[in-house]
């Protein structure tokens, strides 16, 4: 039952557990996260935890082993306190790009984060929009898999875009486009790119029709924007009539804000899996959409018993 549950928020997604924790009904439980002068860092809890079911949330955005860190050590902390059960809401997983062997003599890291996470004691795992949706099977505990593609469809909706297409930036992104392209009632076309290092895409070809269009690029993670920039010049050139920008995570390394700013793109949308206040302070047209209404749907359902699927399945119809 929800009156059993007890939210914890993590230094990277303090704003957002407040949000999910408003969601439940629920108070933000009390937890002191202190990292010392020599880099170490310490999780107390501030009150008790004993038979609870115990949801901690923290994305393990940058700096990511410190994140991943501070919520490896609240794992344990829980543990020790004799909780019931403890569930991870990840919202942003991190390392989920080295979910395999690229080149030889290169680690899983992903599957090591899975490891690191059951052997400190999680009972679960929840992570929105997976880089790769098999890192499920890297885990052998629960862990479920939230889609924020309802989230971004509904912005869409609402900003009633005339003749739309849906772009996926690379062939590995077709399905994430057909399910808004569903959403939108729209068509979708693929950009051919090719990767010759990591952060450097080269858009190539386009499969499929934008011609006088409005293009709606979605992805799941925006990093440096190179790939995405490359792409949206790719769309004008072959005659889009505005590109818009969408993604889930919006990591924004680097030069990422630098090329957003100085783009053609009307507008650039992501959620608050990482938080985004500072960039949006610097991006005017970037515009930050919440996951904290799905997250504590979903947490909610879980703590009644009830189907998750079912409730996202609602979430998309509205």
């Amino acid at each position: 039952m929800v009156k059993d549950t007890v939210i914890f928020a993590l230094t990277s997604s303090v704003e957002l557990a407040n949000e999910i924790a408003e969601q439940i009904g629920l108070p933000l439980g009390n937890c002191d996260v202190k990292h010392f002068a020599d880099g170490e860092i310490i999780v107390e809890l501030g009150e008790s935890v004993r038979g609870k079911h115990v949801y901690i949330v923290q994305s393990t955005c940058a700096p990511v082993s410190s994140n991943l860190m501070e919520l490896l050590i609240a794992i344990d902390a829980c543990k020790r306190a004799s909780a019931a059960t403890i569930n991870c809401v990840m919202p942003y997983f991190g390392y989920a790009r080295q979910d395999r062997k690229a080149r030889p003599r290169q680690p899983i890291t992903s599957k090591l984060v899975a490891d690191l996470l059951e052997k400190a004691g999680a009972s679960r795992v929840i992570t929105m929009e997976l880089h790769a949706t098999q890192i499920q099977g890297f885990f052998n505990i629960p862990a479920d898999d939230i889609s924020a593609l309802s989230i971004i469809g509904k912005y869409f909706k609402e900003k009633n875009l005339d003749d739309i297409v849906v772009v996926s930036p690379d062939h590995g992104g077709t399905t994430r486009a057909r399910k808004l392209a569903e959403m939108l009632h729209a068509p979708i076309a693929i950009i051919d790119k090719r990767r010759p290092k990591p952060n450097v895409a080269e858009a190539m070809n386009l499969i499929g029709e934008v011609d006088g269009k409005t293009a709606i690029i979605v992805d799941d993670i925006v990093d440096t924007a190179g790939t995405l920039i490359s792409g949206v010049d790719m769309l004008y050139r072959m005659g889009a009539k505005e590109v818009y920008a969408s993604c889930v995570h919006g990591v924004l390394s680097g030069p990422a804000i630098e090329r957003l700013d100085n783009s053609r793109i009307v507008e650039f949308i992501c959620t608050n899996t990482i938080p985004q206040k500072s960039k949006q302070a610097l991006l005017p047209k970037m515009k930050v959409l919440s996951v904290g209404l799905i997250l504590g749907q979903t947490i909610k359902q879980m703590e009644e018993n009830k189907s998750v699927s079912e409730i996202l399945t609602q979430l998309e119809a509205q």
